[in-house]
């Protein structure tokens, strides 16, 4: 295996690739734009830093930064020497000491400005995944859930596994990196980018004017992004202000696509690809398939992946899939499959995913899915988001609850009469919401997920 001189552990495939693309663009964020090059010397700059503060294989290390060259180096040596790492970005700050305690994490790795601060924490590592890793003598990853509807919880990966998924050479993209790299869409969007000699296009912020912006300034191909960003872009308009004619292909996932936000994205972007992903923290990126480009049926797998559905639910076992968790018990059952706890929709070999199950709202026997009501209510004149969620009711189990947010100056009461008056011939009277509020706040997480709580 091709090795770099002056590194101690760079026979892996991935390290040894980018060598090989040299003088081709690999980063451009706001400030800079670097070559795999620089990339490669930025590695040897870094590995010998990780010798003076006396970094051990096995260390639980957070990796706390932006997306910058220093950054993504650091990823990579971090790795190669086998340390466990927990790389956690700057929309976390809220439950960054929470984040340390549930991880464990010994050192504390904080970059900025192109500099790095090693910071030792003296716990107690004690985790039987965490020995599982050391006795493997692999690198591990720790990703913390999106906990969109609760808790986060922490789930423990084998690195070397997840990276066997980039030995085979694919299309080299210019991409924007959406997700930032404590995300596993994310960390896939680096990884996969990184391992086929693309290159990272970072905004400087997740706005619809700064995505467009970066999109014209670096002719960027892919926008891997969610379907409640693809509506904020939308409504912007500032795909009218701009020239993405860069675009190739757009990916969404992380939540149910909005038939309605669907139509009006392909309407918007007709020379444009669009493709469903499916992944989870738990077990990484599938390989997906949409059958066009205004359809919500998908075909996921792909090699090291097997799926089912039991009972209307997907169920999936992966050979990249994490260890466990480390603060919840596992959710594998006795063969290794996770219930992903998405309901579907099967059609042969596509699947149309419904939502979750445990969001899945029941009205006097009746089941109502988010997403299908918010695809509605998005059609609605002067709504520019919506939430859905279902809420206890003491004769019908639960009612359908929404939250709105407007364009505009209207009363409550107003909106509900237009909003029942719409609903009518759209939904059936019990996926109508019964209780309506307006909102005052953001109705998605940093990760542009909605919020169902």
């Amino acid at each position: 295996m091709f090795a770099l001189p002056g590194f101690k552990t760079l026979d892996t495939m991935l390290l040894s690739r980018l060598a090989t693309f040299d003088d081709r663009l690999v980063l451009a964020t706001p400030s800079a734009q670097h070559t795999f090059a620089e990339l490669v010397r930025a590695c040897a700059t870094w590995d010998d830093w990780l010798d003076r503060v006396g970094l051990e294989a096995g260390e639980v290390v957070s990796l706390e930064g932006d997306c910058d060259l220093s950054t993504i180096a650091l990823l990579l040596m971090l790795t190669a020497r086998g340390a466990i790492v927990v790389p956690l970005g700057r929309d976390v700050s809220p439950r960054l000491d929470s984040y340390l305690e549930i991880a464990q994490v010994q050192r504390r790795v904080i970059v900025a400005l192109g500099a790095a601060e090693s910071r030792k924490r003296y716990v107690d590592v004690a985790h039987p995944h965490y020995e599982e890793l050391r006795r493997r003598r692999a690198a591990g990853l720790v990703l913390f859930t999106s906990g969109s509807t609760g808790d986060s919880k922490a789930a423990v990966h084998d690195f070397t596994r997840l990276l066997e998924r980039y030995e085979t050479a694919r299309a080299a993209w210019r991409t924007v990196l959406f997700l930032q790299l404590d995300h596993i869409g994310g960390l896939n969007t680096l990884l996969f980018t990184l391992a086929n000699g693309g290159a990272v296009i970072v905004p400087s912020e997740r706005s619809p004017k700064a995505v467009c912006e970066a999109i014209e300034q670096h002719r960027a191909e892919l926008l891997p992004t969610s379907p409640t960003f693809l509506n904020l872009l939308l409504l912007s308009e500032e795909h009218l202000r701009h020239d993405l004619s860069s675009l190739r292909l757009i990916t969404y996932g992380t939540e149910p696509m909005p038939a309605s936000t669907l139509a009006r994205t392909a309407a918007t972007f007709p020379g444009v690809k669009l493709q469903q992903t499916y992944g989870m923290t738990e077990l990484g990126i599938l390989r997906s398939q949409s059958r066009d480009n205004g359809s919500l049926w998908v075909r996921v797998g792909g090699e090291g992946y097997e799926t089912k559905v039991v009972e209307d639910r997907l169920w999936v076992r992966a050979r990249a899939a994490m260890l466990g968790y480390l603060n919840a018990p596992s959710p594998f059952d006795a063969e290794g499959f996770l219930d992903t706890g998405d309901r579907v929709e099967v059609d042969g070999e596509w699947l149309r995913i419904l939502g979750r199950d445990r969001e899945t709202i029941n009205v006097g026997g009746s089941k109502v899915y988010p997403a299908e009501v918010e695809s509605v209510l998005l059609e609605l004149e002067g709504v520019t988001d919506v939430s859905v969620r279902g809420e206890s009711h003491p004769m019908t189990g639960q009612i359908v609850a929404a939250t709105v947010r407007l364009a505009g100056q209207e009363t409550l009461d107003h909106f509900k009469v237009r909003m029942r008056q719409f609903c009518r011939t759209r939904l059936p009277g019990y996926a109508t919401p019964v209780k309506i509020q307006l909102a005052d706040g953001p109705l998605f997480s940093e990760r542009f997920k909605k919020f169902r709580r």
